[in-house]
């Protein structure tokens, strides 16, 4: 494609966005699954304006998908307010954990048996097809920091963390995959590399930045006297990049350093203001406070502390500038999957995308989380929710660079694509109607 046919294309697709916004809202239609569409109509099944082969374009778009996965991380740990022994993370730590595990299981068991591929291969897909995406699942995700609904709490937080669940597990299956006879001497290093070493550390790292740099820049705003005017945009980069290559500079999960990053700068906020309500949600800075004076940009805010008001401004900041990244990041890359499904769309993904869907995730759910954490409608949603997106395009696109056999690179990138899109299309579809449903049953609760 030439780049004017491009921004063609990007021109028409949010365009077409943004005049229809106002109808998806009362639709039970995502945005992905217009990009979707949208993408295989300019694909070789519709327009022929764009063909996208992942054997070819795998390495450029891993860090493309890298990026958005990064921005979403760290935009999902600044949502999430409450402290880390609160009982709402109860259903984050088992999703992230003992239900991710049994998700992978049960998925290299289907492929394996449905499917008869592999076993090697069946562990890849189990790995890169279990973790709820934290870039599409921004719908049933918390909508800010006062959210405290378990449902969403929970899935926030387990997209943030299933990182440290997921990824040792693609970096286990392409281990095996290239393993020629039965030693498993190695399996004592995948252990002491990922779960021992990599997963704490990324945590550590990115936790302790996150709250020393939260601290730090409130304390240097409140003495500088600068609490609306610096870019808060450029500190969110900064803290992204630095989380991650420090992390994976000393062997660590990057991307579990930087929503561990996210998590820590809005751990800070919390503790310096000392406020049960998040300080952006009172702080309110008029629209274009950084072109602002002070005085000006600060009116209507008097009975704000400085560090409330410091506080406030740069969280406020941060999230509205990592929202707009990521909405553009899932936008770019939906469309891009759409152009690639004609070449690699495999038939056998709805079987597998279905027991994945309705069996294998809900039943880990119901198994292991008990009503003291969810109740019974929680846990039906929860189930459901499982939403699959741009994180596994990026396990998909790890996979092709390091080490995927050839004679099961259009196997595993033909069902991977393929459930990515059956997600988009049945979670799309049913996310809007069943937490409306949701929500008035809260609703009336509250109101009895």
């Amino acid at each position: 494609m030439s780049f004017i046919l491009c921004m063609t294309v990007l021109g028409i697709l949010l365009m077409l966005l943004a005049l229809t916004s106002s109808y998806l809202r009362w639709l039970p239609v995502t945005t992905s699954a217009v990009c979707l569409a949208f993408g295989v109509g300019i694909g070789p099944l519709g327009l022929d304006l764009m063909q996208l082969d992942l054997r070819t374009a795998y390495e450029w778009l891993e860090r493309l998908t890298e990026v958005a996965v990064l921005f979403s991380l760290f935009n999902t740990g600044i949502k999430l307010r409450l402290r880390l022994n609160g009982k709402e993370w109860s259903a984050a730590y088992l999703l992230a954990g003992p239900v991710m595990l049994l998700t992978i299981l049960g998925t290299c068991l289907a492929a394996h048996y449905l499917l008869g591929i592999s076993w090697g291969i069946s562990l890849l897909l189990g790995a890169m097809l279990s973790p709820t995406d934290p870039v599409l699942a921004g719908l049933v995700q918390v909508n800010n920091a006062q959210d405290f609904d378990r449902v969403r709490f929970g899935l926030s937080g387990e997209a943030g963390m299933n990182d440290g669940t997921a990824f040792p597990f693609v970096i286990f299956a392409l281990a095996f995959l290239g393993m020629h006879d039965s030693n498993f001497d190695w399996v004592q290093g995948w252990l002491l590399r990922t779960i021992v070493w990599g997963v704490p550390v990324g945590v550590l790292i990115g936790y302790g930045l996150g709250r020393g740099v939260g601290h730090l820049m409130i304390y240097l705003r409140i003495k500088n006297s600068d609490s609306t005017c610096s870019p808060n945009d450029f500190l969110a980069l900064a803290l992204i990049a630095m989380a991650y290559v420090i992390a994976e500079g000393l062997g660590a999960f990057g991307f579990l350093s930087v929503f561990a990053a996210g998590l820590g700068l809005r751990q800070a906020e919390a503790q310096v203001t000392q406020s049960e309500l998040p300080s952006e949600h009172v702080a309110k800075p008029v629209l274009g406070h950084l072109d602002s004076d002070p005085a000006h940009a600060t009116a209507g805010t008097e009975t704000l502390s400085d560090t409330q008001l410091a506080a406030g401004v740069m969280m406020g900041d941060m999230l509205a500038f990592g929202g707009i990244v990521e909405r553009s990041m899932e936008v770019l890359l939906i469309t891009l999957l759409g152009a690639a499904l004609s070449l690699y769309w495999d038939w056998r993904a709805v079987g597998l995308g279905l027991v994945l869907f309705c069996v294998i995730r809900p039943l880990s759910v119901w198994l292991l989380i008990s009503r003291r954490v969810l109740n019974v409608p929680q846990k039906a949603l929860v189930s459901w929710f499982g939403i699959r997106g741009i994180g596994t395009l990026y396990y998909l696109c790890y996979a092709l660079a390091h080490g995927l056999p050839e004679a099961s690179i259009d196997t595993t990138i033909g069902l991977t694509l393929s459930v990515v899109a059956l997600s988009i299309l049945l979670h799309g579809v049913s996310i809007q109607p069943l937490l409306e449903r949701y929500e008035r049953s809260n609703a009336i609760k509250r109101e009895d």
